[in-house]
């Protein structure tokens, strides 16, 4: 066979992407990366980072009406909003080094900026110039899904890519969905001073998670100023004398709800379509992802891997490149060793406040499965170090087998538990229990406390009644 330009041509310079072209670079491949708009994708862009980063300020201006939480007989900021998201900016710009043209060309990736176009399964177009190539890896992210809403193009509705061009905070900003997205950027507003209302379809916001760590959520936002609407459906955009309003229904009536900006936050659509991979026949699952077996191939071309949002089933920037690894090590190395994908711990939180961090089951989900546990939960309103910071709430409830110390899942909610998430998902991925854990120093104060106290928790209810009555007896006698 004729020698091919590369070992791996990249599609889409995400998390997935930039992860896959640096391990090929790492052990030496000849790789070529595609990106048809910004380096870093969604995450750096348009998603966690700049996020992350107005729910920062967000949290300051909180910290300042809560003053006299802290001792403080009152406190005032003035702020402007387009420096709030000239900030934003400069984080993302802070940031985009670390994904840069710059960086990757100095490992030894070529990078090219520009719209790729499959020709076959060995053959990618870009710029005119085609690329040969042993395997490819589809990592082309994932867009704001739109829903068919009558009159939703009469107004200028904001996406997550759309709304850090904002320069005017938004007077009445209407959010659709309380999913993460929804969730985290309505109470960012409602902080910075918008008149929020938060319509969901569902029971709840945060529908994946336990009823209670939702109701702690929403009752934040009540005091927030969030009008959360629950079991609620956008049904139509009406505009009338220059002024919009959205249909909302719910238990069969209807309510005109005014806004001045509305953001659609119902969900993200694969990137699978309008790149050449229809036409060489790459299957697409029920949800309009790229199908992929175990190892990340495409059930079509074994040579053709897909990994990140475009591939689910996560969409996640961690799992993402998690997935990477796989994808660039399957496809350099194959058939002489290749890795089934490992979703056994997967971790995600939500940057609310108070955040929502989960790893492994819920309680919602063992009841649906029938998998039989035992909760152990501490509350962390009884920590130190939260209570120190005025953060004293929330808790932290783990999951294990009846009678075991096995982690079967994890649920925390408070101050910064995507923070202290991370000490179970060790302890999950490496199998070690919640002797472990309660066995290991934790610094004092610290809220790293509060995983050490769960596992006390659990200590304690699984005490040997028998044998401490016993030692009772012997000590007794020992007076």
């Amino acid at each position: 066979m004729a020698k091919k330009d590369y070992n791996i041509i990249v599609i889409g310079a995400g998390s997935a992407g930039l992860v896959s072209a640096y391990i090929g670079s790492v052990v030496k491949a000849k790789v070529a990366l595609i990106e048809k708009h910004q380096m870093g994708g969604d995450c750096l862009n348009t998603g966690c980072v700049p996020s992350k980063a107005l729910i920062r300020t967000g949290k300051i201006l909180s910290y300042i009406k809560r003053a006299e939480d802290f001792g403080l007989k009152s406190a005032q900021v003035d702020f402007n909003f387009p420096e709030v998201m000239g900030r934003v900016h400069q984080v993302i710009g802070k940031v985009a080094p670390h994904d840069s043209i710059e960086r990757y060309t100095k490992l030894g990736v070529d990078c090219y900026t520009g719209v790729a176009k499959i020709l076959s399964p060995h053959e990618v177009e870009v710029n005119g110039k085609v690329l040969t190539t042993k395997n490819i890896i589809i990592a082309t992210g994932a867009r704001p899904a739109v829903p068919p809403i009558p009159g939703l193009d009469q107004v200028d509705y904001l996406t997550t890519d759309t709304i850090w061009n904002l320069n005017k905070l938004p007077e009445k900003l209407m959010v659709m969905g309380g999913g993460p997205i929804g969730s985290e950027l309505s109470q960012a507003f409602a902080r910075l001073g918008s008149k929020v209302t938060l319509v969901e379809m569902l029971p709840d916001i945060l529908i994946r998670e336990d009823e209670e760590a939702s109701r702690i959520v929403r009752q934040k936002f009540l005091a927030d100023g969030v009008d959360v609407r629950l079991n609620s459906k956008c049904k139509e955009v009406v505009v009338q004398d220059g002024k919009n309003y959205m249909l909302v229904e719910k238990d069969g009536k209807t309510e005109q709800v005014e806004f001045d900006r509305l953001l659609v936050a119902v969900g993200r659509a694969a990137n699978a379509r309008g790149f050449g991979l229809e036409d060489i026949g790459v299957k697409l699952g029920p949800r309009g992802t790229v199908e992929v077996d175990q190892y990340l191939r495409t059930t079509t071309h074994t040579n053709i891997y897909a990994c990140g949002d475009v591939a689910g089933p996560y969409q996640f920037t961690h799992t993402a490149a998690h997935q990477a690894w796989y994808c660039a090590v399957n496809a350099l190395f194959s058939p002489f060793k290749k890795f089934k994908v490992d979703y056994s711990v997967i971790p995600w939180a939500t940057f609310t406040d108070p955040e929502v961090a989960r790893v492994g089951l819920n309680e919602k989900e063992a009841k649906e499965q029938g998998v039989p546990y035992e909760v152990a939960t501490y509350g962390i309103d009884d920590l130190d170090r939260a209570i120190a910071d005025s953060e004293d709430q929330g808790y932290v409830k783990v999951l294990t087998p009846p009678g075991k110390d096995k982690i079967l899942g994890v649920t925390i909610v408070g101050y910064h538990a995507g923070d202290l998430i991370t000490e179970y998902v060790l302890a999950m991925k490496h199998g070690l229990g919640l002797n472990k854990i309660l066995g290991t120093i934790h610094i004092y104060p610290t809220m790293a406390e509060a995983n050490k106290f769960a596992a006390g928790i659990w200590k304690k209810d699984h005490a040997p009644v028998g044998l401490l009555k016993f030692i009772q007896k012997f000590h007794a006698w020992r007076r």
